[in-house]
Parts: C-alpha cells; sequence; structure tokens
C-alpha cells in the first residue's frame, strides 16, 4: 500500500514537473520567435503583434484538443507521446525557417501579412501541440470532481510560473549563451526525451500493478 501511494506522488509530482517544462518551452519558442523574424520583417510592434497573435490561437486551439483529446482513455503513455509530437514539430523551425521566409519576404510586400503568415507557418502547428499538455496534465491528476478546481488551479500555476522563468531564462541568458538554431533544437530534444521517459514510466506502473493484482490474487 504505501509504495502504491509513493508511487501515485511520484507520478503527480512528475506530472507537474512536465506542466511546468511545457510552460517553459512556450515562452521560449515565443521569444526565440521574435529573433528568427527578425532578420526579414523586422521588430517592429506589428511583427510582435503577429507573434502573439499566432500564439494565443494556436493554444487554444491546443486546450480545445488537449481537452477532448483527454477524454478517451488519458494514460502516460499518451501523454509521453504528445511531448514526443512536440518535440518533432520544433524541428521545421530550424531546417526550413529561412527558404521559408525567403519566399514569404519576397511574394508579400507588406511585413504585417508577411510576418503573421510566416509566425502561422512556423510556430501553429507546434505551439497547439504544446498547448494540448495543460488540459491533459489536469486529466491525469484528477481523479474525482471534488478536487478538479484545485488541481487546475495548481496544475496552472505551476505551468504560467514555467513560462515565467522560461521567458526570464531564455531573454536574459540563453540568447547571449547560444544561437536560435542550438536553443530550438534543445527544446526539441528535451521534449522529446521527457516523451520518451513518461512512456517508460507509464509501462513500469503498468507493470508494477499488474504484479500487484497478481499477488493479491494468490493470496486470496
Amino acid at each position: 500500500m504505501q509504495t502504491s501511494n509513493k508511487l501515485i506522488n511520484f507520478s503527480h509530482i512528475y506530472i507537474y514537473f512536465l506542466a511546468f517544462t511545457s510552460g517553459f518551452s512556450i515562452m521560449c519558442i515565443e521569444l526565440l520567435a521574435g529573433r528568427i523574424l527578425a532578420p526579414f520583417f523586422g521588430s517592429s510592434v506589428h511583427i510582435w503583434g503577429s507573434i502573439i497573435t499566432v500564439f494565443m490561437l494556436s493554444l487554444s486551439f491546443g486546450y480545445l484538443l488537449g481537452g477532448k483529446f483527454s477524454t478517451h482513455s488519458a494514460s502516460l503513455t499518451r501523454y509521453g507521446l504528445i511531448f514526443i509530437v512536440a518535440g518533432i514539430t520544433l524541428l521545421p523551425i530550424v531546417t526550413s525557417s529561412t527558404w521559408l521566409m525567403e519566399g514569404i519576404f519576397l511574394a508579400i510586400e507588406d511585413s504585417r501579412y508577411g510576418s503573421l503568415l510566416a509566425s502561422t507557418a512556423l510556430f501553429f502547428i507546434p505551439t497547439i501541440i504544446l498547448g494540448m499538455l495543460s488540459p491533459y496534465s489536469v486529466r491525469l491528476l484528477v481523479k474525482n470532481s471534488n478536487e478538479s478546481g484545485q488541481v487546475a488551479g495548481k496544475l496552472y500555476f505551476v505551468s504560467t510560473l514555467g513560462s515565467a522563468i522560461g521567458t526570464i531564462i531564455t531573454s536574459f541568458y540563453l540568447v547571449m549563451w547560444f544561437d536560435i538554431n542550438t536553443i530550438v533544437v534543445s527544446v526539441s530534444l528535451v521534449l522529446s526525451l521527457l516523451g520518451i521517459v513518461t512512456i517508460v514510466l507509464s509501462k513500469a506502473n503498468t507493470s508494477f500493478y499488474k504484479a500487484k493484482a497478481q499477488r493479491d490474487i494468490s493470496h486470496a
């Protein structure tokens, strides 16, 4: 019984840690978006308006999809898969951003609409996937309706705290120490590795509870 409780407590702490990481990653990528678009479209308030609009819209879709996805057999394994997909969808920012922005820059004279299109092409999909993580985290943590509000509050506190720290760390240090591609690839790798670790932990938990059930049956 004590071992089961420890596993549950560890799983909850781990999910909060993952929520913190997702919040950190979202703001890290959003800040880098300004640096990525700047060589082609500048860094005026219009460009930042485009970036913020795309991130807010994609996060809203992510919350919607994550909530819907979490109603169908929510598990740590599926949760881990979302992290892996999020990591993979960040890679085109590194591999495709230059030629994509060159094409948009040449095709659209107005930097406002050019930056809006470029932001959508580069960041819309990965931010949707990252946005799915918060509602899915809530679903994994909530065990009964009475605690849903408290759990959601804690979860969004941790996620937003991650966003705040991600903003400071990225803007104060990471952009000074590393080039943009290195940071994006690092975020991609961290998300993917966390996804793999989450799937492994899920399998280990399943094996533990199966073994426990078999022992209980044999002792009955």
